[in-house]
């Protein structure tokens, strides 16, 4: 009933704390007799600990107070009360909010703790590695002395070593590399060759980044199958357009289109081809289609090609507008970095380089040939899964982070999880001022220089958030000839953001930095030092915040003024806008002229202006909101074939009904190889061709689904609904895969030859890739769907206006 009640009224974050805090005191009074006990002592009395299916009461009391000890012990750290808040709401299977510096880390060790006492495998899943292992090497103390075995999984881990790692009760690791590791999974062909466990609880770490801000970014299985093809001859055409003459683009930048005049200079440069096949202009829809249907050619290339078809080239169509969104759409520095002779695409919610992140092949390829680089393997996708998916394999769930609240309705939509507002230990004195927004960005700039100039001057340390590597790059520059030296901290040097942050907060530190410092980062005034320096630092006003303009979602915002203020310590924060910032232009681009700023400064006091960049931020987080529902709405579906098709390979891979399914094909050649190989091994020889094909297939499917998907917006014009014509085409091909899988494992049997003394399996057409890898799937710029969702919020607003 609470629970209805709460949807109803719309409030996010009401779970009741009144409970846990009614158990504090029983808490406190147990720390006494715990103090007495030896370490040895300890460990045993958590090792008696009788706990429940669900965590009632007492358990909750015996794990927070054992808790409490191990870390005063361990770590000279007396967890708080709030901490023991927060531990309580993880075990309960809530996301805690707790403030920046109220010891998130420790609270969700003994929570981990707790469950693992309870004789469960817990994950602890962080956005990255670094604190992936940070975090269980800082912590193994404490898990030590609560007889809590701990490890991490890392890419440089061998297979032995990561299976080891997933053996311990608890396991850190990054929210890529632990899908990554389900995705290996389901490729092997003997049982002893998995390396996870059976999941059983999840604590997600930066638990908003990880469901929200990753959740449509899914992570993908590859398989060798050749370089990648760029056109560069159209890459080489492409570069020499300019835009508003050879091509336009829309005010999102989300999509870029030839002019008749780029056509016609194109066409010419190919030898004279048709690309359209017929003269027709794409620099405005055609008659009768709808703009949200993409006609601009660049927003879907199966699309366009398929448009295309007929008398004119429409693979050379393809390629000239695939060339154009890397050459118009993407910039360097801004959307990816060329490091070590390679295109390395940068996480625009974190501003750190994402390792293993690329566009699909044909942009990434694009893309490449732009920057006249090598073009890198192109592979096959044996199998994808997304964060929702992964996070849904684990029976229990809970999560920690600073910005929680802001997300709690989509955490309840996708995860069926509530949040708990954790109240800090000691309040919050930051000074959070009111934005200061500027004509245009050379005047924010100048504003931004003289504010940097005069904090400086009293010695505060300053940290300056900017959007980009291009921004913080250009930013540096001005300092320096404004003789103000600062440290820069962005995608490039990411390697040293560590020991950046470690003095950010020492006296007249300057440290601009992307978004990467906004996120699981922790600047002490004074900077390493402490002690006096800290004092030195809080009595000047502690670290001032600096934003260069407001992000697309409220909670970037809030995680950068979130570095100041830690615990109580003194700070304060400002943001600095501009109507032609990137923000306002792409989601509230009516905003009307002559709104009066400051002749000299270029400064706007008028509260309009400061209405209109807040309502551009929340139509910005209505979009991505749009477009997370459409993407889970597709990948439901998949998901649901995925498990029916795993279950289907388990059987398979632990039993002998490979085995069983070609003896009642083949008979009377399975009787014959088994009177050669022996029962064990025919058995074996059955699994890998049966898992081959099942593999395979669901290969070819997920291919097959991503045709439908990416053309699946035509339906619209047809007056069809898209998702029920997605479901219409998968539902029918997925039916066949068992089968199909079936067939041809009987006629790879049948085929089989021994030589040797055994089969060569190669020889007799399974073939797995020679090599795999595993990479994260940018999200799909030619994705319709969002596209029309933008369009779509665009119009009411516009609407609203008139």
């Amino acid at each position: 009933m609470s629970r209805r009640l709460r949807r109803i009224i719309q409030r996010p974050a009401s779970v009741e704390l009144t409970r846990y805090e009614k158990l504090l005191p029983a808490i406190g009074e147990r720390e006494p007799e715990l103090e007495k006990l030896t370490d040895a002592e300890l460990t045993e009395a958590a090792a008696k600990l009788k706990l429940e299916a669900e965590f009632g009461d007492k358990q909750l009391i015996e794990v927070c107070a054992l808790g409490r000890e191990a870390a005063r012990r361990a770590l000279d750290e007396r967890a708080f009360d709030v901490q023991l808040l927060g531990t309580m709401g993880l075990l309960t299977g809530h996301v805690v909010q707790m403030a920046t510096g109220e010891g998130k880390t420790l609270a969700g060790a003994l929570a981990a703790s707790g469950h693992a006492l309870r004789g469960k495998r817990v994950h602890v899943i962080s956005v990255n590695d670094y604190l992936a292992r940070r975090d269980a090497e800082w912590m193994k103390p404490v898990y030590d002395l609560l007889g809590v075995s701990v490890g991490w999984v890392d890419p440089a881990l061998t297979h032995a070593e990561r299976r080891d790692a997933y053996q311990a009760d608890v396991c850190h690791g990054a929210v890529s590399e632990i899908g990554f590791d389900v995705l290996r999974d389901r490729l092997v062909t003997r049982p002893e060759d998995l390396v996870q466990t059976e999941p059983e609880v999840a604590i997600i770490d930066e638990a908003d980044s990880v469901l929200v801000d990753e959740a449509r970014v899914p992570l993908v299985m590859a398989g060798s199958v050749d370089a990648g093809v760029a056109d560069e001859e159209v890459a080489n055409i492409v570069r020499r357009l300019r835009l508003n003459l050879h091509y336009e683009t829309d005010s999102d930048g989300r999509n870029a289109w030839l002019t008749a005049a780029g056509a016609s200079v194109v066409e010419k440069a190919l030898g004279g081809i048709d690309l359209y096949g017929g003269g027709t202009s794409k620099s405005e829809p055609r008659e009768g289609e709808d703009e949200t249907a993409d006609s601009t050619g660049t927003g879907d290339t199966a699309a366009s090609a398929e448009r295309a078809s007929g008398s004119g080239d429409g693979n050379r169509l393809a390629a000239v507008n695939i060339a154009l969104h890397a050459h118009a759409l993407l910039t360097r520095d801004v959307d990816y970095l060329v490091r070590d002779g390679k295109v390395q695409l940068i996480n625009a919610s974190r501003g750190r380089v994402a390792e293993l992140q690329r566009w699909p092949d044909g942009l990434q390829a694009a893309v490449e040939a732009k920057e006249q680089l090598p073009p890198s393997d192109r592979g096959e996708i044996l199998d994808s899964i997304t964060v929702q998916a992964l996070i849904a394999r684990y029976p229990q769930v809970a999560g920690m982070t600073g910005t929680a609240v802001a997300v709690a309705e989509q955490l309840r939509e996708f995860y069926e999880l509530e949040v708990a507002a954790i109240p800090p230990n000691t309040k919050n004195i930051r000074e959070d001022h009111a934005d200061r927004i500027f004509a245009s960005p050379s005047h924010k700039l100048r504003a931004i220089v003289e504010e940097i100039r005069e904090v400086h001057a009293t010695g505060r340390p300053i940290l300056v958030g900017t959007q980009d590597v291009a921004e913080s790059e250009e930013l540096a520059e001005k300092l320096a000839k404004a003789d103000l030296p600062c440290v820069v901290l962005n995608a490039r040097n990411d390697a040293e953001e560590a020991a950046i942050i470690a003095e950010a907060g020492r006296f007249e530190a300057v440290t601009v930095s992307t978004q990467m410092a906004g996120r699981g980062t922790d600047i002490r005034l004074g900077g390493a030092e402490g002690g006096s320096e800290r004092e030195r630092v809080a009595e000047l006003g502690g670290l001032h915040v600096i934003g260069t303009a407001r992000y697309p979602s409220s909670r970037l915002d809030d995680q950068l003024r979130g570095r100041a203020g830690r615990q109580g310590d003194p700070g304060s924060s400002v943001f600095f806008a501009s109507l032609n910032d990137e923000l306002v232009l792409s989601y509230a681009p009516d905003i009307p002229d002559g709104i009066p700023a400051d002749d000299e400064t270029g400064e706007i006091t008028s509260e309009h202006a400061h209405r209109q960049i807040n309502h551009a931020q929340r139509v910005a987080e209505g979009v991505d909101l749009e477009i997370h529902r459409n993407t889970w709405r597709y990948t439901r579906l998949i998901e649901h074939q995925r498990k029916e098709v795993l279950a289907y390979r388990d059987d398979a891979l632990r039993t002998d009904l490979a085995g069983e399914v070609l003896k009642e094909a083949e008979s009377e050649k399975y009787a014959e190889l088994a009177e050669t190989l022996g029962e064990d091994r025919l058995e074996q020889v059955s699994r890998e061709i049966l898992l081959y094909h099942l593999d395979q297939l669901w290969a070819d499917h997920l291919a097959f689904l991503t045709e439908v998907r990416e053309s699946i917006h035509l339906r619209a014009l047809a007056r069809e609904t898209p998702l029920d014509e997605f479901h219409r085409a998968a539902i029918p091909e997925f039916r066949k895969i068992a089968m199909k899988a079936r067939e041809r494992a009987a006629k790879t049997l049948a085929a089989a030859e021994v030589r040797d003394g055994g089969i060569d399996l190669a020889a007799s057409g399974v073939r797995r890739p020679t090599s795999t890898w595993t990479y994260l799937v940018h999200d799909n710029p030619f994705d319709s769907d969002a596209e029309q969702a933008l369009k779509k919020v665009r119009g009411m607003l516009r609407k609203k206006r008139s």
